[in-house]
């Protein structure tokens, strides 16, 4: 695809953002693109949200992360590059694509765009993480993603349960992956947003589109959460460290779970 207009992000975000240095904690930074009434997408339809400034900014921000994770709806219905397409990113600066792929449905191909990317040198290839009962002995695709350099990545699992952000993020660790901008799909948000799952979030980028898409879209809404006081509905998610910044058409929210 065409690289992607170049605009100057906006000043003083460092405090969301790993640092170049960073070796600590795991470092894990939500960002995504949402309507007004909080929609993702459509269902199975490509419909971009972001102006051209803030697409510029996702761009921008891959570039301070050694990973880029989605799930695998994502990567079946976009069919994403996933790598900075800012013009002159070296590709020491750019993220190693993981797919979360509990089942391997994803039927990537030698013209998958993020396998094409790989193979001209604007990225670098996929990691699939798959779980154990998969098989994937001479399975074709395991091939297609070697041969750039990818790899099918066989998580442990026990029963159905899904996996745990600390089995995750351990395993990017152990490939030399010390944060990660989590991008998508829906039901990976919403996970990550979950009551439990929030003390991984060490930063919130959200980019809001001035639109709304209408019933039936794929929604951002974590699950509703009882206060332990009286057993009333509260905020199911609030945030600290807040700033607004307006780019082009769109508002976007920096912010820290405030756990």
């Amino acid at each position: 695809m065409a690289p992607v207009v170049p605009y100057p992000p906006p000043p003083d975000i460092d405090k969301y953002l790993p640092s170049p240095q960073h070796t600590g904690k795991f470092f894990l930074t939500l960002t995504y693109a949402t309507s007004l009434d909080s929609h993702l997408s459509i269902p199975l339809t490509q419909f971009p949200l972001s102006g051209p400034e803030t697409k510029s900014l996702t761009h921008h921000l891959r570039t301070f992360h050694d990973a880029i994770l989605v799930g695998v709806g994502t990567a079946v219905v976009d069919d994403p590059g996933l790598n900075s397409r800012l013009p002159g990113t070296p590709l020491t600066r750019q993220p190693r694509p993981v797919i979360l792929d509990p089942a391997f449905r994803w039927g990537v191909t030698r013209e998958s765009r993020v396998v094409q990317t790989a193979k001209r040198g604007e990225g670098l290839a996929p990691y699939v993480f798959v779980r154990s009962e998969v098989e994937i002995d001479g399975d074709e695709r395991r091939g297609i993603l070697e041969e750039v350099g990818g790899k099918v990545v066989v998580i442990e699992t026990l029963g159905k349960r899904r996996w745990s952000w600390d089995v995750l993020s351990e395993k990017m660790r152990a490939f030399g992956l010390n944060s990660v901008m989590v991008e998508g799909g829906g039901g990976v948000i919403n996970d990550l947003l979950a009551e439990g799952n929030l003390p991984h979030v060490d930063s919130v980028i959200v980019t809001v589109a001035p639109t709304y898409l209408g019933q039936g879209g794929v929604n951002v809404s974590p699950s509703a959460v009882l206060s332990t006081a009286d057993g009333k509905r509260t905020s199911a998610v609030k945030f600290r460290d807040v700033e607004w910044r307006i780019l082009g058409r769109d508002a976007v929210m920096f912010a820290q779970p405030d756990l």
